[in-house]
């Protein structure tokens, strides 16, 4: 039973170490965490892109279009928004993360006008 006892305990420890590790700042230095200044700047280009997307998807309820044409409307209205979001984010233009972003960008287009139409929860 000890056996078993200090096994399981060996395995714990080995698990909080791991994640531990995973928090490291070793880890966040190749996305630009490091930097406090960009990291800043980082979160102030998603946060002007989402209230560009959450302004521009109010005006939209009224209108008798499906929710993807209206979404995808929202999204090319805050296009301004989202190329100085990609160019902050990703400065060496790596098309994956471009892609990636521009995906966040129509689905959190897509909740808003869901929110604004009041078919969808927040």
């Amino acid at each position: 039973m000890n056996f078993q006892r200090r096994s399981i305990q060996t395995a714990l420890a080995a698990l909080m170490a791991s994640l531990g590790a995973c928090h490291s700042a070793s880890v966040l230095k190749g996305a630009g965490y490091s930097d406090p200044r960009l990291s800043g700047r980082i979160e102030d280009a998603y946060d002007a892109r989402d209230a560009c997307l959450a302004r521009n998807a109010a005006p939209s309820i009224s209108g008798e279009s499906d929710v993807a044409t209206i979404a995808r409307a929202v999204a090319l209205s805050c296009k301004p928004e989202t190329d100085k979001l990609i160019a902050v984010t990703n400065p060496f233009q790596d098309p994956l993360v471009t892609a990636a972003i521009l995906r966040d960008g129509d689905g959190k287009a897509m909740r808003y006008v869901l929110l604004a139409r009041g078919e969808g929860s927040s």
